[in-house]
């Protein structure tokens, strides 16, 4: 399932997720942006008074740079995370229809996505009702067609 970076941005089906790759790199832009803004910060400070430009240097730059990169950080890790959810339930699901087909559970050739069209209001060899879209009787196990 892992794709290169230029086939995930161009993947118009969107199966192929490229923030994974590129994590990092939005992390370390967001580092020279924040050291950037700081330096802008006491320069600015510093035109207008020395005593601002001091402070701003000692305290304000460096705790409004903190701030800006916890907060980023957080955020980061946040959209990570759901992106690598989506991955792991991605493949999790791949394996499980692969394994449920090797297994019998599953025609190879069903789509799990859409309910199956033919389920029978009764079971023909047990007579039990089937629930809605099943594949298999739950009491005798019987394959629907």
């Amino acid at each position: 399932m892992e794709r290169g970076f230029f086939r995930s941005l161009f993947d118009i089906s969107f199966t192929s997720f490229i923030t994974t790759k590129i994590i990092k790199v939005v992390y370390v832009v967001t580092l020279v942006l924040a050291a950037l803004a700081a330096v802008i910060a006491v320069i600015a400070a510093f035109r207008e008074d020395t005593a601002l430009g001091i402070v701003t240097l000692l305290v304000a730059a460096p705790l409004g740079a903190l701030i800006y990169l916890i907060y980023a950080r957080l955020v980061l890790e946040l959209i990570i995370q759901v992106f690598r959810i989506t991955e792991l339930l991605r493949d999790q699901n791949h394996l499980q229809r692969a394994a449920f087909s090797a297994a019998g559970w599953l025609p190879s050739d069903v789509d799990v996505t859409k309910p199956a069209a033919t389920t029978p209001a009764e079971c023909p060899k047990c007579g039990a009702v089937p629930g809605s879209g099943a594949a298999f009787c739950r009491n005798c196990g019987h394959r629907f067609a």
